[in-house]
């Protein structure tokens, strides 16, 4: 189910372009930068996610990662919503996901959204975003697999919404979770054979 459209199109589509822009930054390679880590796309995955920078061994680094990426869907959300309203806010959500996944100043190579999303889900509902976060850490504690506990997490989001009673957010939830199962693609594959690297373990 999608939210009432109450705001004007015009207005729609400025906050698809900014939110976009701000999806865009990709915080992962201004950390390595900061932090003195070199290039991260030719670091380990060559993802510019808060997995990547993990793999360098610099945990501050990887960890305001994570923040500022989860950070990018939800200040676009919150500020949508506070200044139009809610279909504003959830297309805002998916433009600043898009913007992560599919960055402009990166000719379009980004990460893989997993931050992004959960950032955007606690700003939309944080209700959601706890259960989901929490999907995420059990699906991690089973298997110590990240891509796993994010395409986990994703699988339950649209169970949770339901539960949760947020219909609103269905057919979102339902864009969102299959870019990032397209975007985990090759992860998929390595799961399915068995060769996904557990964290702490190189490939």
């Amino acid at each position: 189910m999608l939210p009432d459209f109450t705001t004007a199109p015009g207005a729609l589509a400025l906050v698809a372009i900014g939110a976009y822009l701000l999806g865009s930054v990709p915080f992962g390679l201004v950390m390595a930068r900061l932090f003195g880590l070199g290039d991260l796309r030719a670091i380990g995955s060559g993802n510019i996610g808060a997995t990547n920078v993990l793999r360098t061994g610099n945990k501050p680094a990887a960890l305001l990662t994570l923040l500022l990426d989860a950070g990018k869907g939800g200040i676009a959300v919150l500020a949508a919503r506070a200044v139009l309203g809610e279909d504003a806010a959830q297309l805002a959500g998916f433009a600043a996901f898009l913007g992560h996944c599919y960055p402009v100043f990166l000719r379009f190579r980004g990460g893989k959204g997993v931050a992004t999303w959960l950032g955007t889900l606690w700003a939309l509902a944080w209700p959601l975003g706890l259960a989901v976060s929490l999907s995420w850490l059990a699906v991690f504690a089973l298997t110590r697999i990240s891509s796993a506990a994010g395409l986990g997490a994703t699988a339950l989001s649209l169970l949770w919404a339901y539960m949760l009673g947020d219909m609103s957010s269905l057919a979102l939830l339902a864009a969102l979770g299959a870019l990032i199962f397209w975007r985990h693609r090759a992860n998929i594959s390595r799961l399915l054979a068995g060769e996904e690297p557990r964290a702490g373990r190189g490939k």
